[in-house]
């Protein structure tokens, strides 16, 4: 591992009541000696020497200045905290300057830092240190990064779970068994002799059935059944021009984020903002006007509307209340039938409360909704509607908070093809030297979950999500 001492502003951009700077490795309490003053209250005024490297006590503030030890200029009156290691988010000498939030103060403050002997840290550096130092394991420090997108309580209960470690111990719990499993046939394959005292074959079969394999299915069932309060449903709004889909967007999100104009094809490119329904985590986009057209521009945006429909989980098809269904509309319908719909009738301002619009048979069955998207009226029915559908499609166990996220899904799939294999393989009596070796693959692609196995390119992957100064 790297072990310069790195620092990054750990705070977001922007102006508010404090900014921070962190700082971690060898140099961090050394860097903070030679640009912190302490404010001393006996003479009202700061300290005119360094303050001593070994008498900065761990887990304290101390209140001071930051001063460039070059010329003797201020920067900004701060807090100070120590937190010496291992009792550290990395494990390494922390130093968290507190100063007053600012990008001018705070890229001061930081390229003071820098210019005293630490480098940039690079996204999610202090994240990858506390991994790479043992104070968690992989799945932990990817919770980190769930927590701060998390956009809803259950999405960030799930986060925090993980981050407590439930992902961790419910996958130390189906290892172990394996490690049960693997350590009798090691034994059988040393001493061939015994092989029929050392092996009751039936005793690990049952062990791999009920404490691995089911173990395994379940967990990748939550992920099937749960990611959306994680990742966020993906909600994609369709239909020809002028049926309303911008101010239908603009209605949920309660705020113009479409433009909305009276003429066709004003939307002609996707627009996706994070909202929340009913506890839901939602991506919603709203998409190009489908129709005929010639216009090179629309072409693209109607063929980039199709492309986020085919990756959706939900859409909302809307349609006109005050005209009949056109020839466009089967044209959508034909192409998005493939997908869960809900049918949103707009502008039902225009038309009598008991009118009905008429329409196809095959589409009678499809969940539908009256609103007005101009003075908001169903929206609460719609938001009901779609909260229905995604809980009764994804059939949500609210009492359990492990969930995988697609990276564990991807691994626990192949620990489970390998103990399906090994369990196979008993039962055909196949050579125990050919179990063991699907059986560490049912090992391996677990402490890959953790990051017992863990490779650069996998750690650049997950840790490239994170902010700088995380």
């Amino acid at each position: 591992m790297d072990n310069h001492t790195i620092a990054a502003v750990a705070t977001p951009i922007g102006q508010g009541g404090i900014g921070i700077v962190r700082i971690s490795g060898k140099k961090a309490l050394r860097i903070a000696t030679t640009i912190f003053r302490r404010y001393s209250f006996s003479s009202d005024h700061t300290d005119t020497c360094d303050f001593s490297f070994a008498r900065f006590k761990s887990h304290r503030l101390y209140h001071g200045y930051v001063v460039d030890p070059a010329n003797g200029r201020r920067l900004d009156e701060v807090l100070l905290a120590i937190m010496k290691a291992p009792r550290s988010y990395t494990r390494e000498d922390v130093v968290e300057i507190q100063a007053h939030s600012g990008p001018v103060v705070l890229s001061s403050i930081l390229e003071l830092v820098l210019k005293n002997g630490a480098r940039l840290a690079e996204p999610g550096e202090f994240t990858k240190r506390a991994y790479i130092n043992g104070r968690i394991d992989l799945t932990q420090a990817e919770a980190v990064v769930d927590i701060i997108n998390a956009r809803t309580n259950k999405s960030l209960e799930i986060a925090t779970a993980q981050l407590k470690g439930d992902m961790r111990m419910s996958i130390e719990t189906i290892k172990g068994s394996l490690f049960d499993v693997f350590a009798e046939i090691n034994a059988a394959i040393d001493f061939p002799d015994d092989v029929t005292e050392i092996v009751d074959v039936d005793t690990p079969i049952k062990t791999l059935q009920d404490k691995i394999v089911a173990r395994l299915k379940e967990l990748i069932e939550r992920y099937e059944n749960a990611h959306v309060l994680r990742d966020g449903l993906k909600l994609v709004v369709v239909g020809r021009p002028n049926v309303g889909k911008s101010s239908l967007m603009n209605r949920l999100l309660q705020k113009e984020r479409a433009i909305v104009a009276s003429m066709p094809g004003t939307t002609r490119d996707f627009i996706e903002e994070p909202l929340g329904i009913r506890g839901i985590p939602v991506i919603i986009t709203d998409t190009a006007g489908l129709h005929e057209t010639d216009d090179p521009v629309e072409v693209l945006g109607i063929k980039k509307t199709y492309e986020h429909t085919d990756l959706s989980d939900l859409v909302l098809f809307v349609l006109n209340a005050d005209c009949r269904i056109t020839e466009e509309d089967y044209k959508i319908y034909e192409r998005i039938s493939n997908r869960k719909l809900i049918i949103v009738i707009n502008k039902s301002d225009l038309v009598d409360d008991k009118y009905k619009l008429e329409m196809p048979n095959s589409w009678i069955n499809i969940p539908q909704v009256k609103i007005s998207a101009l003075y908001g009226q169903g929206l609460d029915r719609l938001k009901d509607l779609i909260a229905k559908t995604v809980l009764s499609e994804h059939c949500f166990d609210t009492e359990h908070t492990v969930v995988p996220n697609l990276r564990h899904k991807i691994a626990l799939e192949r620990s489970l093809q390998a103990a399906s294999l090994a369990v196979e393989g008993m039962q055909r009596r196949t050579p125990f030297e050919l179990i063991s070796i699907d059986i560490k693959e049912a090992i391996d692609s677990l402490e890959e979950i953790t990051g017992v196995i863990a490779n650069e390119e996998m750690l650049d992957r997950i840790f490239s999500r994170f902010c700088i100064g995380k």
